[in-house]
């Protein structure tokens, strides 16, 4: 058996237990300590490693294709040795500025180096849209992929993973290495091949959902001298054949705020039909209850803890519709969960915000990125309450057979490092939670992007009022427009409006994601008006066409403040890139979900006031209560994804399953 998979074997056989986060003294520490490994970590060092890559590339010009291959098989043996030294690495990205210019076209600028050196040392590399990421995370793969333990380069959606290996293939070839793409379809044997070649592409779901499925594989009573006799004497059960991963060796991920913070909290699950087909009766009876119960008598709606709390009242109601039931409405406790996650469906999660209705089925749609995640659902029953609100089949709730959290999963890997345009706000719980820090490399072109003050609005409707007369006001100016709304609801009413008005555009949001890549693509070009949901496209760079730099280039409008000052950068990085001119501005109201979250007292005094109406009241105090109340929301969001990785640590003390020792 080889050396891979039976350390793979080992990974997958141990309980996953990780250290809970630090607190008190400890946080303090590693703080402290975070902030002088950045004296060491720090930009300015790898941009100076970077100047004397750079100074060794042009030595490898004069060199022939094979010259420059017998370099890199020579360097390729150490590293697999295990031989290699930092000036080995440095020798090799050396190598890479000139087989990725010959390969793919692309010669590596020094801002670039600097970002793959950063990688290269399990740091989190901020580089801004545009920079070339993709390029950036090649070259570090590259040194990973000679080590022979395997590479995953993560990618934020399907099309990216695949793009991506297309793009890079020439560079991992030229270097003797082999490059594979997960995709969702994958048969078993093909993933297999997949994980081992030297670099994979995938997203996060394939490969936690793949190392999920070979933890089962080899859970309970597998003992590995028992895999392996299996192995030896060909007995068709053979599970460690198969397992299709090899290992956790080195990850790189990019949009790693995406993938490390927003997702963080997501448990991905391996599950399988439950065996009771009556919770489908009570999830359609929780529905009709819910319906005969009064708002603010018999329940409260808290949209902050996105939870609806029953009142004394509301539970002897309850109680009393519910009398002539059998079952499971008799006992108090499972009969009052049901209903209030039925309320949690009726008056907290919205059609085309939360989900969309596609194919008869209920779809969610990621609050973050506005793309619909088919293969995802609600746990606990939330998701057969949505079902039966919208009078949609209901699905038998799946029975879990393994879990994982994404936080978890990634701090299993040897060796992790990440990119992304957008993480400098979250260095703390990077370097606490991944023991990652963030490193900040500056543009390859100084930015000329102008941040226009935010506009504050009373209403929505007022708020609206000014985006259409904003975008009427720019269109006469022949610059392209991007405007980023937070829903698949707010983009189809902001798209009626602009027909409206007679103003042509195009609509990009979670429904349509199949053309998201080329309509992204297009929004620079000169006069283009495109509404897209949140951070639709992501990871495709929106060049600007023949004179619009000359006109201010490409002008982003958000329709509100995200719960993450993060996600109002990444859309305001769609402009800008590369030194290119752009400018920005924010569009908020106090009824924003936002401001009703998170801030719901001052906007509901300011509503009250005589003759308000639907009105600006754009100030320095709006702009900074609504910081404020940012920050609040980031600081809920955090804490949500501390106690997940504090339950994930009690489950693995308490519910573990792990192959005995041996």
């Amino acid at each position: 058996m080889d050396t891979a998979l039976s350390s793979q074997w080992r990974v997958l056989s141990q309980p996953l237990a990780v250290n809970p986060p630090p607190r008190g003294m400890d946080r303090l520490w590693l703080q402290t300590a975070g902030q002088l490994g950045r004296l060491w970590r720090s930009p300015s060092r790898f941009l100076r490693l970077a100047d004397a890559i750079l100074a060794q590339a042009p030595a490898h010009r004069h060199l022939s294709d094979r010259q420059l291959r017998d370099q890199a098989s020579e360097l390729q043996q150490r590293f697999r040795l295990g031989r290699d030294t930092p000036a080995d690495r440095h020798r090799g990205l050396a190598i890479l500025v000139e087989v990725a210019a010959r390969a793919v076209g692309m010669r590596p600028y020094r801002e670039q180096i600097a970002g793959a050196l950063a990688l290269d040392a399990g740091c989190i590399a901020e580089m801004a849209t545009g920079e070339g990421k993709t390029l950036v995370a090649t070259l570090p793969a590259v040194l990973a992929g000679w080590r022979g333990r395997g590479c995953h380069v993560i990618t934020a959606n399907d099309y990216l993973a695949e793009r991506d290996a297309d793009l890079m293939g020439a560079v991992y070839r030229f270097c003797g290495l082999t490059v594979a793409c997960i995709a969702p379809d994958m048969a078993p044997a093909d993933r297999r091949r997949a994980y081992h070649a030297d670099v994979t592409y995938g997203t996060n779901k394939e490969v936690a959902a793949d190392f999920l499925r070979d933890r089962l594989i080899v859970s309970g009573d597998n003992r590995l001298p028992a895999l392996m006799l299996d192995r030896l004497i060909g007995d068709r059960r053979d599970r460690l054949g198969k397992l299709v991963q090899r290992g956790l060796a080195a990850a790189i991920v990019d949009e790693a705020d995406s993938v490390f913070i927003d997702d963080a909290a997501t448990p991905l699950l391996i599950s399988g039909d439950g065996p009771n087909q009556v919770q489908i009766q009570a999830f359609e009876a929780a529905a009709r209850l819910a319906a005969a119960l009064e708002p603010a008598v018999d329940y409260r709606v808290l949209p902050e803890r996105a939870t609806v709390d029953l009142t004394a009242k509301g539970r002897t109601h309850l109680a009393r519709l519910a009398a002539p039931l059998k079952g499971v409405w008799s006992g108090s406790r499972r009969r009052e969960e049901l209903v209030v996650q039925a309320l949690v469906a009726k008056w907290v999660y919205r059609r085309d915000q939360h989900y969309v209705i596609a194919a008869g089925k209920v779809v969610i749609v990621d609050e973050f990125t506005g793309r619909l995640m088919p293969d995802r659902t609600w746990r606990n029953g939330l998701h057969q309450a949505v079902e039966a609100k919208e009078g949609v089949a209901i699905n038998l709730p799946k029975e879990t057979h393994a879990r994982i959290s994404f936080q978890r999963f990634f701090r299993l890997y040897h060796q992790l490092a990440g990119m992304s345009g957008t993480v400098a706000e979250s260095r703390n719980e990077m370097l606490a939670i991944y023991g990652l820090p963030v490193i900040r490399i500056p543009t390859h072109r100084p930015c000329r992007r102008t941040v226009l003050p935010d506009r504050v609005f009373t209403t929505a409707e007022a708020k609206w009022r000014a985006v259409v007369s904003d975008v009427r006001r720019l269109r006469a100016t022949g610059r392209p427009i991007l405007i980023g709304t937070a829903s698949v609801d707010e983009s189809r009413h902001l798209s009626e409006r602009l027909t409206t008005h007679g103003i042509g555009h195009r609509l990009l949001n979670a429904v349509r994601q199949a053309s998201e890549a080329r309509i992204i693509a297009g929004a620079g070009r000169q006069g283009s008006i495109t509404v897209a949901t949140n951070m639709a496209g992501r990871g495709t760079d929106i060049k600007l066409g023949p004179m619009v730099a000359e006109r201010g280039g490409l002008h982003v409008i958000a329709t509100q403040r995200f719960s993450a000052r993060r996600i109002d950068r990444q859309l305001a990085g769609r402009c800008s890139r590369q030194g290119d001119p752009g400018s920005t501005q924010v569009f908020i109201s106090l009824e924003d979900e936002l401001i009703r979250k998170h801030g719901p007292l001052m906007a509901a005094i300011v509503r009250r006031f005589p003759g308000r109406g639907h009105r600006e009241i754009s100030n320095t105090f709006w702009r900074r209560w609504i910081q404020a109340v940012q920050r609040r929301a980031e600081g809920a969001a955090f804490r949500m994804r501390r106690h997940v990785l504090a339950a994930d640590n009690w489950l693995d003390q308490q519910l573990g399953f792990a192959a005995r020792e041996i």
